[in-house]
Order: structure tokens, then sequence, then C-alpha cells
């Protein structure tokens, strides 16, 4: 059976109550036994702050190619936040959910922080 993906982004999931939402549109499609994998964004206007804090924390003086890779750690984790969350709100509703980071799926991309492209899986 194909699996559909679907993708909702940080409006959608802009606070607990559109997650809410958001949950209750795939529990809708997983009762009539549709495979899904979901992605979502971070919520609405965390990746701004997170973006504002990677700044500050590396400062003027540093230029952004030499701290590309930790910049994407940590605006990453807004979407981290929210597929957590999402995956609790799933379980509420008795559905079988876990979020996944990139790693843990074994994703090889290539080495263009900010903007990678998923190049395969490693085995």
């Amino acid at each position: 059976m194909a699996r559909t993906v679907l993708k909702f982004g940080g409006t959608s999931v802009g606070d607990l109550d559109r997650i809410a939402n958001v949950a209750e549109i795939v529990a809708a499609r997983a009762a009539k036994g549709e495979k899904m994998a979901v992605i979502v964004s971070a919520m609405s206007g965390e990746t701004n702050k997170l973006v504002a804090l990677a700044d500050g924390a590396a400062g003027k003086e540093l230029p952004r190619h030499l701290y590309d890779d930790e910049y994407d750690v940590v605006v990453a984790s807004g979407e981290q936040v929210t597929a957590g969350l999402l995956a609790l709100a799933l379980r509420r509703r008795g559905l079988k959910a876990r979020s996944w980071l990139g790693w843990q799926l074994r994703l090889k991309t290539d080495n263009s922080h900010g903007r990678a492209r998923i190049m395969g899986f490693d085995d």
C-alpha cells in the first residue's frame, strides 16, 4: 500500500489547539486505513526566534560559513519540538505515533547547510 506524505506549515501547527486540529485530520485519515508520514514545520514564529538566538550566540564577528552546521542544529529544533508535540497529540487519540529526526532515519544529504537535499538512505 502506498504511503501518503502530509506537510503542515507553521501556521497550521502554530499552537496546541492547531496541533490538536492536525491530529484530528491525521486520525480521521488513519481511521480509513491510510498510511501516512506527517511532516511539520516549527510553530508559527519560532524559526525567527531560533535564527536570532543562533546569530546572537555566534556574534557579528563570526562569519556564517563557520557555523552553518550548528546554526542548522538550533533552527531544526523548532521542527523537532512540533513533531514531538504532534506525536503526543496523536497518541492521546490512540494512534501509534513517533517523531523522528533525520539521523534516526539514516538520511543521507548533500553538504549544503540550511538547504540540504536528501540523496538517499544509508544502509
